[in-house]
């Protein structure tokens, strides 16, 4: 039985409005350029920092927070790639979930501050979170680098173990992806069966969104909707999916995908769930987080 933290969830997002926002694409896109005039905050809380050292540095242009453990680190290392649909920053709830996973596993995680859409464009983002990746590995080696991604961050999150596969690179430890959002197209016909009963999302603003990312890219290039690339290769995928969530059709695609393709997901349907229950201050979530624990540890 769901708890009864997640049965309030919903009911605090109808109150949020944020269906509302992603029901009309123009609402969407003037939450876009509202942000850009006037950006939203993206450094860790101070709170964090009372339980995991947190460090910055300039990679390539880019702000990367490195998060790490007080006490009992090890060598492993993972890449937190936040959703937001690729236009909105990363949300206190991220770092919160960082520092969890930080404490509970030992592993420093790597958190890149991406310029987000307009600005930021898959074309370009995925090559340079690869090379990001690429440098733990040449630390630690592939077999203890682990990535990780929710939502549109988790789509970014295959699209980048895609494209380290084709750099001829060894698997990583672990792909973990929580909610992923894994085609911008938004015409999957199980997406109408969803919407209703999805408190968050809805498909006009997120396809908005969704096509200031990908730029010049198409609909169906693996870089902006991984759906359509190629699994083999890739290493260990765990997938948290809730059915409460428009999304929850893209994971039940890639399921598919594997099974035809002859690979194992490590798949986790969330019943009642929410979008992003993982992440999220709730019995599920933690039990979700025991299990992403594991396996990029």
């Amino acid at each position: 039985m769901a708890s009864l933290l997640s049965r309030l969830a919903p009911i605090a997002l109808t109150l949020r409005g944020s269906k509302r926002m992603f029901s009309d694409p123009r609402k969407t896109l003037d939450r876009v350029e509202h942000l850009r005039l006037h950006p939203a905050k993206f450094e860790p809380p101070a709170s964090i920092s009372r339980y995991v050292d947190v460090s910055s540095r300039d990679v390539d242009g880019w702000l990367v927070f490195d998060v790490s453990a007080r006490t009992g680190g090890n060598n492993a290392r993972a890449v937190f790639l936040h959703g937001g649909c690729y236009v909105f920053e990363i949300d206190p709830l991220h770092w919160r979930f960082v520092a969890q996973l930080v404490r509970e596993t030992g592993v420093t995680i790597s958190v890149p501050i991406m310029p987000l859409a307009p600005l930021g464009q898959a074309s370009v983002v995925v090559d340079k979170v690869a090379h990001l990746v690429q440098s733990l590995i040449a630390e630690v080696g592939a077999k203890n680098v682990s990535i990780i991604g929710d939502s549109s961050g988790g789509g970014m999150a295959l699209a980048v173990a895609m494209e380290l596969r084709d750099r001829k690179h060894e698997p990583v430890r672990a792909i973990v992806l929580s909610a992923p959002w894994l085609d911008i197209s938004g015409t999957d016909p199980k997406l109408a069966e969803i919407a209703p009963s999805d408190p968050w999302l809805a498909v006009p603003g997120t396809k908005a969104a969704g096509a200031l990312y990908r730029a010049e890219l198409s609909e169906s290039d693996w870089r902006v909707s991984p759906i359509h690339g190629d699994l083999t290769g890739l290493g260990p995928i765990t997938v948290f999916t809730g059915t409460r969530d428009i999304v929850h059709a893209d994971a039940l695609r890639l399921q598919a995908k594997a099974v035809e393709q002859g690979i194992h997901l490590d798949f986790h349907v969330g019943e009642g769930m929410i979008h992003n229950y993982p992440i999220l201050p709730i019995p599920e979530g933690a039990a979700a987080r025991a299990v992403i624990a594991e396996a990029i540890s």
